[in-house]
């Protein structure tokens, strides 16, 4: 038997042996590196740019930031107190979205804090009610869609589950649904990173049993899930992408279900997460908070009962090597925009590692491209392009011509010399 026949042999024997799913040994150094990518978002403390998903993911992972963790906890709760606690006709923009409340519930119990009192009472009663107005959009038979996404929905119950909130059974019912008869409620199937957001709160459910008559349909439900996650593993080893593997990972992890095939999976998707490492490819605060935790075998399912006195490695920042000055070296970009009439095409130049964000702003400054965008917790996405708005079922896709899918945002994303990269409006 040869090298790589061995090699196999060993790895198919390993997986034979894995019957939960654990992602152990990883090199200190990497997860080190990408803790250090966090430390410049924590000194972001705008209301905008507080992001509750960066706290939660360090304290589920083998790091700490020190003092700056707890000054950005501290700038959380400042944050969304106000804005949530203040007067009901203040502006509504201002107000944290559902996913942004849950993610801050998430953090407060990250700190080992339970939601209490009348401050705790109103945060919980506006989660609540935020599920409640999903419910009512989604309709009594099935046929609605949430204003957000089913992902928030997921993330919502959640973040109540947690908590040891109670939400009612209907709520719960709506998720459920969604998982059993997807297929009958939109023409693709859930993405992976939803797929698992909605096993996380079953998880968490039936460990919690906040929802006893629910509990059948909750473990049938999460096998459901698991093994369309596992079925939805790339040829490379990611489930779905590389950047929906992380949060899969997490409900992997809390599986209650150990088979053979779990354990294979997850030691392939641990090889395949460990070289995107080392090519960098997580860069974005939300993408890193969600994978910090599973390189320390940890998933949010742990915040029912987390360890808030384990030991952690203090992080210090990146060391950078001083750089000579030079004139940056440009590269040229084609911007195509085919959902309006006249379509539009524009070559760009701009200095090479430049975003596609920069590319979008170089356009606007030297033609008439123009565009609007929102902030939300994974960075800034699309809502307008050349005055056109996308509708509610409807968003901006950025695809790499002629027609690959982008698997990152406009700030994250970073084109390439001679590349052509199309903004078209489609359905949801």
């Amino acid at each position: 038997m040869g090298c790589l026949g061995a090699l196999l042999f060993l790895l198919g024997g390993l997986g034979a042996l894995a019957q939960t799913c654990e992602i152990t040994e990883v090199d200190s150094t990497l997860v080190e590196r990408l803790g250090q990518r966090l430390l410049p978002w924590m000194d972001r403390l705008s209301p905008e740019q507080l992001n509750p998903s960066i706290y939660v993911g360090l304290r589920l992972s083998s790091l700490q930031a020190g003092a700056k963790e707890a000054h950005y906890l501290h700038s959380l709760k400042l944050s969304y107190q106000q804005s949530l606690l203040s007067n009901d006709n203040s502006d509504s923009e201002a107000k944290p979205s559902m996913g942004q409340l849950a993610l801050y519930l998430l953090a407060l119990r990250a700190n080992c804090e339970f939601v209490g009192g009348r401050k705790g009472g109103r945060l919980v009663s506006q989660l609540k009610r935020f599920l409640e107005d999903e419910k009512g959009a989604i309709g009594h038979n099935h046929q609605g869609h949430p204003h957000t996404s089913y992902y928030q929905y997921g993330l919502g119950i959640l973040a109540l589950c947690v908590h040891q909130k109670r939400v009612h059974d209907s709520v719960v019912g709506k998720l459920l649904y969604a998982v059993e008869y997807e297929q009958h409620l939109q023409q693709d199937h859930f993405p992976v990173d939803t797929l698992a957001m909605a096993g996380l709160a079953f998880s968490c459910l039936e460990l919690s049993n906040l929802n006893p008559n629910q509990r059948n349909r909750i473990t049938v439900a999460l096998g459901r899930v698991q093994e369309k996650i596992l079925k939805a593993q790339t040829p490379e080893g990611h489930f779905g992408n590389v950047y929906s593997t992380p949060l899969a990972l997490q409900l992997l992890m809390a599986s209650l279900r150990p088979t053979v095939e779990l354990g294979t999976a997850c030691l392939k998707a641990k090889a395949a997460l460990l070289a995107s490492l080392q090519h960098k490819a997580f860069q974005n605060p939300l993408m890193i908070s969600q994978l910090l935790p599973i390189l320390n075998q940890k998933s949010y399912v742990d915040l029912i009962s987390p360890h808030c006195q384990a030991p952690r490695v203090l992080l210090e920042p990146a060391t950078e090597t001083p750089s000579q000055t030079q004139v940056p070296e440009l590269i040229h970009v084609t911007l195509k925009v085919s959902s309006i009439f006249p379509s539009y095409r524009h070559s760009v130049s701009v200095p090479v590692g430049s975003s596609l964000e920069d590319v979008l702003k170089k356009a606007q400054e030297h033609s008439r491209f123009r565009y609007g965008t929102q902030a939300s917790l994974s960075g800034p996405y699309l809502t307008s392009v050349m005055g056109k708005k996308a509708g509610e079922r409807e968003f901006w896709q950025l695809l790499r011509a002629p027609d690959t899918p982008l698997l990152q945002g406009i700030a994250d994303y970073r084109p390439r010399d001679g590349e052509a990269v199309e903004l078209r409006l489609v359905g949801r």
